[in-house]
């Protein structure tokens, strides 16, 4: 018995914000979820405290926002149970009250909002309002009306809070060539009567430090998430700035990388603060005293907790997952620490199916490995490499590895040199090193895994989505481990893709490889569109027709050269999608695909899947 391609899909993804809203009744929860059965929208659902859920969005309304092509905060409750969301269709703000249709609070044109907020004691929305390049903090009136700017300041800006007080405006910034894990700067200004800011202050962060969340504590001070130490620590940071206090002086991180403005990784609660931390092996969800620097876990099993959590009315709600449970929205009470999933249950396989993952690290690398069912012995494995780069892979249930795993195929995800969750100086092993340290690392691990017995060296493979993408092609042309890659949107070639590609990430390979023109020469070296022709094995290459972050011609070019030096190679596109899947029907049929892939350079028949045609010379 397998793991079918639509159980994945009906299992994938999970929410990405939560919201703990305190009512006269008890509670409330507030969650969005992925709806690929809906076409791939993301719903907001309430949970009432009498137990009952409720789609708050009604059906054809899609909660996201493209604010630097990820997205951003796209929702926010009302009190009395209304809704405040930026729409997909149209990248509009609206409001919508009780059973009534959703009202347009911003004008039709070219903007974009994100990272929403709720001003206490300001009937309006606050937001990152993007317009082509350019960004600010605006106030978004509730009741309609125009809009208007608080701050104009850096490049990149997130993280808008106002003070207890109402008189201070707080805001994360920072410009290119950084992106917001290099260097960040925490600011506070004057909120003037006419309610925009007026001069700032830096009171944190820098051009090699990175603020990722902050929040106030009272009208003179904030905690912040900052990387002053080497680990993103919470800190208390003073309104006019000077000497922070670093509240949890230990080699766990607190935050990690923003890749959505609105992330947290901390809510302040009445007994504390509420903090999610640990390492990419483990994350736990704890309670802080400010005062002692005393953790009290109230997290129970659950070895991840996502960049969302909020607090209200003693309780604290996040989205929870181990190994053998997906993501799912837990509601904890700060006082007992009971737990309880408040999220729809999820239909699951057999407990048998799933792997059991362990945390290996090989080399120095760190990695999570999935072993395979069947038999011991050599066995063939894929080694999964995450996006980002700056980013990480959590050990959680995920069926897309299960549907591998369960057919006898190993998976192991590596966190390579670069990635988050230990440290600065561990992302910095790619500073400058991209396509280099990456393709190592994976190498170490797949050859770790043949020197323990677990992998059989004719039988591995690698596969990666966006930048996972790039270090797949890169490891399929820059070494002779894999037997063939699978590249979802991936890029293959780096100075092409630097030219063409949005604001947000334009800059990004100045510290991924260097900067251009200066650095050219390391461009045109680690190209694996300049290198098909070294590749050690056949591609199959995925990618969305709407990606505006990696555009489909970087996966047309490389299957051309490939093509052009007789390797292997096939290329599925995907209407409708855009950077990543969403939509059940190509959830499914990626899965087949490379299911099939798999099928042929490792030599055993997949009748249960479509058929896979590389074209090229066999």
């Amino acid at each position: 018995m397998s793991i079918r391609p639509i159980d994945v899909a009906r299992t994938d993804g999970g929410p990405l914000w939560v919201e703990a809203v305190a009512t006269p009744a008890g509670v409330e929860v507030w969650w969005d979820e992925p709806r690929p059965h809906e076409g791939g929208r993301r719903c907001v659902v309430r949970r009432l405290p009498d137990g009952s859920r409720v789609d708050a969005l009604p059906a054809g309304w899609n909660a996201r926002n493209r604010v630097i092509e990820y997205g951003g905060r796209s929702w926010r409750p009302l009190p009395g149970g209304g809704l405040v969301f930026t729409n997909w269709a149209d990248q509009r703000l609206y409001r919508l009250d009780g059973d009534g249709e959703p009202v347009a609070l911003t004008p039709e044109g070219p903007a974009r909002y994100a990272d929403l907020y709720l001003a206490p004691g300001r009937d309006e929305v606050w937001a990152v309002r993007e317009i082509g390049t350019t960004r600010d903090l605006v106030a978004v009136p509730l009741a309609g009306g125009p809009v208007r700017v608080i701050v104009r300041a850096q490049h990149f800006l997130m993280c808008p809070r106002l003070s207890p007080g109402g008189g201070h405006v707080s805001w994360i910034g920072w410009d290119h060539p950084n992106m917001p894990w290099d260097g960040t700067e925490l600011c506070v200004a004057p909120l003037g009567p006419d309610g925009t800011a007026g001069p700032r202050a830096v009171v944190a962060g820098g051009p090699a430090e990175s603020v990722v969340q902050a929040e106030w504590r009272d009208e003179d001070s904030l905690y912040a998430v900052t990387d002053a130490t080497g680990w993103w620590n919470l800190h208390l940071v003073g309104r006019e700035g000077g000497p922070a206090r670093n509240l949890t002086p230990r080699e766990e991180e607190f935050g990690d990388a923003p890749w959505k403005p609105g992330a947290s990784w901390f809510a302040v609660a009445d007994s504390g603060l509420v903090v999610v931390h640990g390492t990419a092996d483990r994350l736990f969800l704890s309670v802080l005293d400010p005062a002692t620097g005393e953790l009290r876990d109230v997290g129970g099993e659950a070895t991840y907790w996502a960049s969302t959590v909020s607090a209200a009315g003693g309780k604290a709600v996040g989205v929870s997952a181990t190994p053998y449970t997906p993501r799912e929205v837990t509601l904890v009470d700060l006082a007992s620490g009971a737990r309880e999933v408040v999220s729809a249950p999820k239909p699951l396989p057999e407990r048998a199916l799933l792997p059991g993952p362990e945390a290996l690290t090989i080399e120095g690398v760190h990695a999570h490995v999935y072993p395979p069912a069947g038999a011991p012995g050599p066995a063939p494995y894929v080694i999964f490499v995450h996006g980002g780069p700056t980013g990480t892979r959590p050990m959680v249930l995920d069926l897309e590895i299960a549907y591998f795993t369960s057919r006898g195929i190993g998976v192991a995800e590596v966190n390579y040199g670069g990635s988050t969750g230990y440290g600065r100086a561990y992302r910095e092993r790619l500073r400058h090193q991209w396509g280099v340290v990456d393709v190592e690392d994976c190498a170490k691990v797949a050859r770790g895994l043949v020197e323990l017995g677990r992998a059989d060296a004719a039988r591995i493979a690698i596969r990666g989505g966006s930048a996972g993408g790039w270090t797949t092609v890169a490891a399929l042309v820059h070494s002779d481990v894999f037997a063939g890659g699978v590249a979802h949107y991936a890029i293959t070639d780096p100075e092409s893709w630097a030219a063409e590609t949005h604001d947000f990430e334009s800059r990004y390979l100045d510290g991924l490889i260097g900067p251009l023109p200066e650095t050219r020469q390391r461009y045109t070296d680690r190209s694996p569109l300049l290198r098909a022709a070294h590749a050690s094995g056949p591609c199959l290459m995925l990618h969305g027709l709407e990606d505006a972050i990696v555009d489909v011609s970087q996966a047309e070019r490389f299957t051309a050269e490939l093509d052009r030096h007789g390797r292997r190679w096939a290329l599925l596109t995907y209407p409708g999608e855009q950077h990543g899947w969403r939509r059940e029907e190509t959830i499914v049929s990626a899965l087949e695909a490379e299911l099939a892939f798999y099928g042929l350079i490792f030599g055993f028949e997949t009748p249960e899947v479509p058929p896979l045609k590389l074209e090229g010379r066999a």
